[in-house]
Formats: structure tokens, sequence, C-alpha cells
């Protein structure tokens, strides 16, 4: 007699242990919140932003969807790489936080109007950025295929 399938696990939840928070001189603080499809914050969330080289940061979202990170403004390219964990997804997410509009950028000079800003970090008041990332919806985050392995 075969045995059933064993049902399929989801990421999460996440500990906020260990979780890096670099404070350098010219540190920006990247902040926001993570949506669901129905415009409900995700209190258990882990983030990862990611620059050229070796620069990670992690951060997660507390009970109130919010999350905060410091990191420095992106050198060779004008983004962070963001992957997104969230329980109840089986995988995670790729997406990027522009710190501005570059000129001839590939990738936004591909996307509509209305998709191109639910990549833009809104540079707020000192060295505050805001990045909110929806999971789905109407305003759903734009979200990119990763790039097979060699």
């Amino acid at each position: 007699m075969p045995l059933p399938v064993t049902p399929g696990q989801t990421i999460g939840p996440f500990f906020t242990l260990g979780l890096s928070v670099p404070d350098r001189p010219g540190a920006v603080l990247l902040h926001g919140y993570v949506y669901d499809a129905d415009g409900v914050p995700v209190p258990d969330a882990l983030l990862e932003f990611r620059q050229a080289g070796p620069h990670l940061v992690r951060a997660a979202t507390g009970p109130d969807g919010h999350y905060g990170a410091r990191t420095s403004l992106p050198g060779g390219r004008p983004y962070a790489a963001v992957c997104v964990f969230a329980r109840g997804m089986p995988g995670h997410l790729f997406t990027r936080a522009y710190f501005g509009v570059p000129d001839g950028d590939a990738l936004l000079d591909r996307l509509p109007s209305g998709r191109r800003e639910t990549l833009l970090a809104v540079r707020e008041a000192g060295d505050r950025f805001r990045f909110d990332v929806r999971l789905g919806g109407a305003a759903e985050t734009v979200f990119l295929r990763p790039v097979p392995g060699p």
C-alpha cells in the first residue's frame, strides 16, 4: 500500500535573534510595511537586502508588519536586491528597492507607470527611505523570477 503524500511546508516563523543592523557612516534607514493581498500587515516576514558585494542586511517585521534596517546606499547600482520570506508562502520572492530613478534601467524602462512605482523607495526626512512590500492585490509589488544557476 503506497504512503500518502506529505503536505508541503511553508517557510517561517522567523526569529529576530542575530539580525544585522549595521550603523556605519553614511547609513540610511530603509523601513516600511509588508502587506498581504488583502492589505493586512504581515507580522512575521523576513526581508533580506543585498547590495553589490557581500553587503547583506536582514530585517524582520514586527506585530504591525513594520520593518526597519540600517543600510548604506548602493554603490555600483541604484538599487538593493530584496528577498522576501513570509509564513504561508512555499518559497521566497525577489524584488528590488530603488533609491531613485536611474536613466536607462532595463527593468524600470519595461514596466508601465503604476507598476514601476512599486519598486521605488521613497525618500523621507533626513536619512529615511520608505519601501512597502505588497504580496498581492491591485498594488502588488513587482516580483522577479530568479535566474537559473549554472
